[in-house]
């Protein structure tokens, strides 16, 4: 029999109010643990534009950019536009989004802790080339191999959290993620800032130390519990019911138990998700998947934390001055993601997202503003206007740190049902690491060209994304991760979307009925 009401449903009714629980420590070491792999990508992030401001590595790699670099009359914005070194730091994120589309079918079949583990050998073995590099190929070579644990780490991990952590905590603990990439950002700032004066072998030990959070990836991958929706889904459901019981602190999680069996159930149906996720129903989860990666890097952040010693420098910071200042900025973002992680669970994601928003706009606008007017092709800022631009560019780096940096990564990973969920994943990792790599590679030029309007590009961008926040995202504060496809069908716009594709599924299956009897 073909259709009809003996197709897996998935999760048809909201049974969140019976789920019972108490966040326990297994839960709690657990998403630390995983939360980890989030520091690979922070470490990475951070070093890369630290290493690309000292003497010796362009000197041994870039001499071009070394000699534009010693010219003290030429236009600052574009003393450090070249092409090979922005490929240094793009080529990570092409090579991870290539990564990321093969780690799903891997994540979903082999668990989440599999991918984990993959990740963090490959970025292990990064770094080892990077530490070691002698010629340009090597050191790209690195650079591709740190891109495929990126790819498999953010595939994996926000998955991780996201399952594991109950839901009245669901955002808090999945902003482990961004928590652990702002400390290693922090960090690489910090290592960045001492090994500038370890000359002339001081790039190699900032690149090299990337290995430590790898093992610890590594270590973490092997040593944690799968998630019990993944074990579920493999078919191992008494497995799965242990680590729920174990993670919940209670025996009774019949409720949460029985969504998570409707969602496997339905899921082990689908054997192309890919294909799947492109059918109606999933429209609105699909459109978050592409809409709030590209958003949270059409903020500009990247473009700050990247070339954060580059930027200073090119506004008339000497060396340990533009690293002092983004070791300054990595703190600020630090800081400011445990202020969401206090917030996100009583306050909402909407209105963190749209109030981070305004405060971005204000700060890039003011940003541009001082540029425009007191910064030039053969004039350097003052000292007080130098002061003004990094209070203001922190401002910025805090706004993000309480809204789209950890929101980027949150929202996705708990919108998707589980029929959908790796490939949802892989979607916003991939989305992510392509604006990523576009930014990265053309960020340079676009400094270059656009001069201070540079900043007005993004200011004009994160006006469009709040907007969009404000009309098409629901709340999802509470709601638990396997009943978020009912969510939907509430939203005034996405329920016409949902509504009218479920319609046309159930004309299908009374169709196929009426064909079988």
């Amino acid at each position: 029999m073909a259709g009809g009401s003996f197709a897996p449903a998935g999760v048809a009714k909201e049974r969140a109010e019976q789920y019972q629980g108490k966040v326990t420590s297994y839960v709690i070491i657990a998403c630390i643990v995983a939360a980890v792999g989030g520091a690979i990508f922070g470490y990475d992030i951070g070093i890369s534009g630290g290493v690309t401001s000292m003497d010796e590595f362009l000197s041994l790699f870039f001499p071009t950019v070394y000699k534009n670099k010693k010219h003290a009359h030429e236009n600052n914005y574009c003393k450090y536009n070249n092409q090979g070194l922005a490929a240094f730091t793009s080529s990570l994120y092409l090579a991870g989004l290539v990564a990321t589309i093969a780690a799903s079918p891997v994540t979903r079949k082999y668990g989440r802790r599999i991918s984990i583990i993959c990740g963090g050998i490959s970025f292990l073995v990064g770094a080892a080339l990077n530490a070691s590099a002698v010629n340009l190929a090597m050191l790209l070579l690195g650079r591709i191999m740190l891109g495929v644990g990126i790819g498999f780490g953010n595939q994996a991990v926000p998955l991780y959290l996201s399952e594991m952590a109950p839901t009245h905590l669901r955002g808090g603990m999945n902003m482990m993620f961004q928590l652990a990439t702002t400390l290693g950002i922090f960090t690489a700032n910090m290592i960045n800032y001492g090994t500038d004066k370890l000359q002339p072998w001081g790039w190699r030990l900032s690149l090299g130390l990337a290995a430590a959070p790898a093992l610890l990836m590594i270590i973490g991958g092997l040593l944690l519990p799968e998630t019990p929706n993944s074990l579920i889904e493999q078919g191992k459901k008494e497995k799965g019911r242990q680590v729920l019981e174990k993670i919940r602190g209670t025996k009774n999680v019949n409720a949460e138990f029985e969504d998570m069996v409707d969602a496997s159930d339905l899921a082990n149906s689908i054997k192309h998700p890919f294909r799947n996720i492109l059918m109606k129903r999933h429209r609105p989860q699909l459109v978050m998947a592409i809409c709030m990666p590209t958003f949270q890097i059409l903020t500009g952040i990247n473009s700050i934390l990247f070339y954060a010693p580059v930027l200073f420098q090119s506004m008339g910071f000497k060396g340990n001055a533009s690293l002092y200042s983004s070791a300054l900025t990595g703190a600020v973002l630090a800081l400011s993601t445990l202020v969401s992680i206090a917030l996100v669970d009583k306050w909402g994601r909407r209105p963190l997202l749209i109030g981070g928003g305004i405060q971005m706009i204000l700060c890039q606008v003011i940003v541009a503003i001082i540029l425009g007017l007191k910064f030039g092709n053969d004039k350097e800022l003052t000292k007080g206007f130098s002061i003004l631009v990094v209070v203001f560019i922190c401002l910025f780096v805090a706004a993000f740190g309480w809204s789209w940096g950890p929101l980027g990564w949150t929202v996705p990973s708990e919108i998707f049902p589980l029929e959908t969920r790796s490939a949802g994943q892989s979607i916003t990792v991939a989305v992510n690491l392509f604006f990523t790599f576009v930014i990265a590679q053309s960020f340079l030029s676009l400094l270059c060209a656009l001069k201070f309007g540079f900043f007005l590009f993004f200011a004009g961008w994160i006006t469009v994304m709040t907007i969009f926040v404000y009309l098409s995202l629901p709340e999802t504060k509470g709601v638990p991760i396997e009943e978020m496809i009912l969510m939907w069908q509430k939203h005034w716009f996405w329920k016409k979307i949902v509504a009218k594709d479920n319609d046309e599924s159930d004309g299908k299956q009374n169709t196929s009925l009426e064909q079988d009897q």
